[in-house]
């Protein structure tokens, strides 16, 4: 096992100035990985981001305030992003929309709407703000798609560690997070773009968040490592798996389907809740891991109910399942219809609905993550980049 003297409560590097992008994480042979630790230190990484954006006059605050004139104008908000910040992109949208709405401002299907950054770049909008994702602002993709859209007459901003990037200079705005990843396996670069866009949603619609309370619930996803490993030992040798979620939780789902792939290397894929109940069930058997992620305060009676289905559904066929629940809706769930286990985060109420289901369950998927990775023994920080066949792959892509 990999000793390590990791301080969770400490500050995590900035990029470098001048900027460069950042090399291979340090090889362990064992947990903690890099990946273990920045898990750790998520939830007060989430405090200081909110007090560096608490300020109105600052970035999040002149971001809200762009974001507040395209909504009056009735032009588009697209969110952009590649990988995990495209996955935190649509998780922004989710927390923006919910702010427009909070500041009685036009929040219908196309107010704000997510794009994935190769496409945008290709057909980027001629007005309106396009508001990019990029953990380290080095990303091809989306440096293109908003050199794209301010080529075509759109305003551009960007929600990113550096300031100093090269993605930061192809915005107007630039709301800056700091810290960075110790790992590939991104987790910091997910919870950081969810946290600055609750921050800006803060200043959006005129009211407070405390910090307290996102620190509380971050912590508590990543509080049942027991359960993580028990739900693990279910899924490590599944044939593939499946990730099913509705609403706010969509993107989570879609996170953690990316996170298996890279980390665990297990074939994985997201299906939306009603989704799955359509033509996808026959492909399934009992080689089959599913995790259902249901913690969305909106609409929740409705997506509990049909939950309810699609696990019965699932327990028919003898589908391993699992599920990441919000804790009221745990009781709503006969434990039955998850055997493979589940992992229960916090309601959070004083939070707004998309904010409590997306930085709930961050934590939790990211810890479910590292313990399959764990399981099938497989070093979740290098993405596989540490093999010369998957190295190559790589920098053929490039």
């Amino acid at each position: 096992m990999t000793t390590s003297t990791f301080d969770p409560t400490v500050p995590l590097d900035p990029a470098p100035d001048p900027w460069e992008s950042t090399t291979q994480p340090s090889p362990r042979d064992g947990p903690p990985y890099h990946l273990t630790e920045m898990i750790a230190a998520e939830p007060e990484l989430a405090v200081r981001i909110l007090a560096r954006l608490a300020d109105p006059q600052g970035p999040a605050g002149r971001l809200a305030g762009v974001i507040g004139q395209e909504a009056s104008s009735g032009s588009t908000i697209v969110v952009t992003g590649c990988g995990t910040s495209e996955h935190a992109a649509l998780g922004v949208v989710e927390i923006l929309r919910d702010a427009l709405r909070g500041a009685g401002l036009s929040a219908g299907p196309g107010a704000i709407l997510s794009a994935q950054a190769f496409e945008l770049a290709l057909d980027p909008p001629n007005g309106g703000l396009v508001i990019g994702v990029s953990h380290e602002g080095a990303s091809a993709a989306t440096n293109r798609a908003l050199a794209a859209a301010s080529a075509a007459g759109a305003r551009t901003a960007l929600i990113t560690a550096s300031a100093g990037s090269p993605g930061a200079q192809l915005a107007e705005t630039v709301v800056e997070t700091v810290e960075l990843d110790h790992s590939w396996c991104h987790a910091v670069g997910y919870v950081s773009p969810l946290v600055a866009a609750a921050a800006i949603g803060t200043h959006l619609a005129a009211r407070s968040l405390d910090a307290g309370d996102v620190r509380s619930l971050l912590a508590s996803g990543a509080r049942d490592e027991k359960g993580a490993e028990a739900i693990a030992a279910r899924l490590a040798d599944a044939r593939t798996i499946l990730a099913i979620g509705s609403g706010a939780d969509r993107s989570a789902a879609r996170e953690l389907v990316l996170k298996i792939e890279e980390a665990a290397w297990v074939p994985s894929a997201m299906r939306d809740l009603e989704t799955f109940l359509h033509g996808h069930l026959p492909s399934t058997d009992s080689s089959t891991g599913l995790v259902l992620i249901l913690t969305d305060r909106d609409g929740r009676i409705d997506r509990v109910a049909r939950a309810r289905q699609a696990l019965a559904a699932a327990s028919v066929i003898g589908v391993r399942a699992a599920a990441i629940l919000a804790r009221d809706v745990d009781a709503e769930l006969p434990a039955e219809l998850t055997p493979a286990g589940r992992l229960i985060v916090d309601e959070a109420p004083s939070l707004p609905a998309p904010v409590a289901a997306l930085l709930g369950t961050a934590t939790a998927l990211q810890l479910l993550t590292e313990r399959i990775a764990r399981a099938r023994g497989t070093n979740p920080d290098p993405i596989r980049r540490d093999d010369p066949l998957y190295r190559a792959a790589s920098e053929a892509a490039e």
